[in-house]
C-alpha cells in the first residue's frame, strides 16, 4: 500500500512540476512579445502626432498591443504581450533627453 501511495505521490509531483515549468515559460514568451512592442513603439515615434496605437500581427497571431502618448517632457509606452491565453502589460516613460541619448530621437541643434 505504501509502494502505491509513494508512485502516486512521485506522479503528482511531477506533474505539478511540469505544469508550473510550462506556465513560466507561456508567461515568458508573452513578456518578451511585450518587451518587442515597447523596442517597435520606440523606433516608431511619430514626429506630428501625439498618440500611437498599434497591433503587431504576425503569421496571423497578435503578439502586442502597443500603445504610445506624448507627454510634457517624454512619452509613455504601454504595450501588452499575448501568447496563448497569457497576457503581460509593460508600461515605461522614458524623457525626451534618455530618447536623444539612447539615439531613439535625431539630435536637434540650432543651426536648422
Amino acid at each position: 500500500m505504501k509502494v502505491l501511495l509513494t508512485i502516486a505521490l512521485v506522479i503528482f509531483f511531477s506533474l505539478v512540476s511540469f505544469s508550473q515549468e510550462k506556465l513560466e515559460s507561456d508567461i515568458d514568451y508573452a513578456y518578451q512579445n511585450a518587451k518587442k512592442g515597447i523596442y517597435w513603439a520606440l523606433s516608431n515615434i511619430p514626429e506630428k502626432k501625439t498618440k500611437l496605437e498599434s497591433d503587431l500581427i504576425a503569421d496571423d497571431k497578435l503578439y502586442a498591443v502597443v500603445k504610445l502618448h506624448k507627454e510634457v517632457n517624454g512619452i509613455k509606452v504601454e504595450s501588452t504581450g499575448y501568447f496563448h491565453s497569457n497576457e503581460v502589460r509593460i508600461k515605461i516613460y522614458k524623457s525626451f533627453d534618455s530618447l536623444e541619448n539612447d539615439g531613439y530621437l535625431p539630435n536637434i541643434t540650432d543651426e536648422e
